[in-house]
């Protein structure tokens, strides 16, 4: 039987590309725990990817990402922080 995970929201910042999606987290894991541990690929589920100038590229249920191709890897809430003005 497979241990329960944990849904997480990310942005990736892969070249041209912002990608989110959903992580899946064993429990108390972090998301740097996650990329240690993704090998050559992370994989994503309930994707969007968009171009940097903000025009949505695609919609998938899933995607593997390129490890070599990822600059940026964020919690989705982080972006938020990041771009809010105060």
């Amino acid at each position: 039987m497979s241990q329960p995970s944990e849904k997480t929201k990310v942005v990736i910042l892969a070249r041209s590309y912002r990608i989110k999606g959903h992580i899946h987290l064993q429990p108390g894991a972090r998301v740097t725990d996650y990329m240690i541990d993704s090998k050559d690929f992370m994989a994503l589920t309930d994707v969007e990817v968009w171009e940097l100038a903000g025009r949505l590229v695609m919609q998938s249920p899933f995607i593997n990402v390129s490890r070599d191709h990822i600059e940026v890897v964020a919690p989705d809430n982080a972006e938020h922080a990041i771009t809010k003005k105060t």
